[in-house]
């Protein structure tokens, strides 16, 4: 029954207490559009020099005058608490303004921070868009939550890469020990003659196994490094999404940058980087045709007249994107040609040369995948030489200006 007694009081003090000025309520009045109270004085200086739209400083509900009544019953209510010597209540030492000493009830959208109303009349704040902590809450918990199917696949996507690359080097190893066997076999007839060459070949397929085994070691460590990042990250997330709206909003500008720094691995999570590219004219080579929407492009055999500017390609058969991207990471599609020719595409920086020969490989400016003769290969130096399981259909293109460019091809 205390414990009832103590609750209830409890409740009697808070009820009675001006969330402004954090005692009793004096001349307590009511706004009108929204039922909170405040004390007369309190909510005539919370709305000085406003000329219109006064916003409620517990609610934010905007009030088109200033129109609020005085509330009897709650001065009543406040004189009995007097009588029972209250003390007013004040709100835990977590909730608090460390400048002002008010509550937190406020999330400024612009410094992604929790804020008082004295902090949302200051003129640091008065221009940035706030809303109360429980919207701001709901709010950043959908962005989390939104990120969680996608760092749900690149975990899976990780777990089958490490399964993959530990299934090629067990067969590595086993046509290792294929080998090792019969080259002792050959060699047991004329061990004598031979005893010299045989340690040298030991030797050599030993070195061999080391470096596959570092190589091994290397992928698979950075494979599991990453499934346990993305584990925790997941983990935290939705552990995250399960706090209070305060707690949640304390470090969630930190728990979106790491969602932000993870680096995609998967070809479904680049699509959240997808953005839409357009073809330059300026750029095209002149037997290339672009169409009205200049979204495809195509070779003709008469060359057409156009000007010859510093932009334009005159020696190799090339057109740029119109977009280009100075930082972030960004991913488009290419459809690509089924029937006939080839074709290159990929990223290229702006530096590229567009009068003269030049390598069409990294060292160069040019990030690209070619078919020629119905043979597929990746530009690099040496180019690599590529194998998709049937013609592809379209060519996926990630750009990480600041982790480098990655080519997906999808069949």
């Amino acid at each position: 029954m205390a414990a009832v007694a103590a609750a209830q009081l409890g409740n009697l003090k808070e009820e009675a207490t001006c969330s402004i000025c954090l005692e009793y309520f004096t001349d307590p009045v009511m706004i009108i559009e929204c039922g909170h109270n405040f004390c007369r004085s309190c909510i005539t200086q919370s709305w000085e020099g406003r000329d219109g739209n006064f916003p409620c400083p517990q609610c934010r509900e905007i009030s088109p005058r200033k129109k609020f009544r005085p509330n009897r019953q709650l001065g009543n209510m406040v004189e009995i608490a007097k009588q029972l010597h209250l003390p007013p209540v004040k709100p835990l030492g977590d909730n608090l303004c460390e400048i002002h000493d008010e509550k937190l009830r406020l999330f400024c959208a612009q410094d992604q921070r929790m804020i008082c109303w004295v902090c949302r009349e200051s003129k640091e704040h008065t221009t940035h868009s706030a809303s109360p902590i429980e919207e701001a809450a709901e709010e950043h918990k959908v962005k989390l939550q939104e990120w969680l199917p996608f760092l749900k696949k690149e975990e899976e996507y990780s777990l089958e890469s490490k399964v993959k690359e530990e299934k090629q080097y067990e067969a590595m190893r086993e046509k290792l020990r294929t080998e090792k066997q019969k080259i002792e076999s050959e060699y047991e007839k004329l061990w004598q003659l031979l005893k010299e060459n045989e340690q040298t070949l030991h030797r050599r397929l030993e070195e061999m196994e080391m470096k596959i085994t570092m190589v091994e070691n290397a992928n698979i460590t950075k494979l599991s490094n990453e499934i346990t990042s993305l584990n925790a990250l997941i983990t935290e997330i939705e552990k995250k999404c399960e706090e209070p709206a305060w707690e949640l909003l304390k470090d969630v500008r930190s728990t979106l940058s790491r969602c932000n720094n993870v680096n995609p691995q998967c070809p479904e999570v680049f699509k959240i980087y997808k953005v839409m590219v357009t073809l330059d004219p300026d750029t095209a080579y002149q037997q290339l045709l672009l169409s009205e929407e200049r979204r495809r492009v195509r070779f003709r055999s008469t060359a057409q007249i156009l000007p010859d500017t510093p932009k334009r390609f005159t020696y190799y058969h090339c057109v740029l994107g119109r977009e280009g991207f100075t930082s972030g990471r960004h991913y488009w599609e290419v459809q690509l040609l089924q029937e006939g020719g080839g074709w290159h595409a990929g990223v290229a920086a702006e530096s590229v040369n567009r009068k003269g020969f030049f390598t069409r490989s990294p060292e160069a400016g040019v990030w690209a995948v070619l078919v020629r003769n119905g043979q597929y290969k990746a530009l690099t130096t040496p180019e690599t030489s590529l194998s998709p399981c049937k013609k592809p259909q379209k060519l996926g293109v990630f750009l990480d200006y600041e982790g480098g460019a990655a080519v997906h091809v999808q069949c």
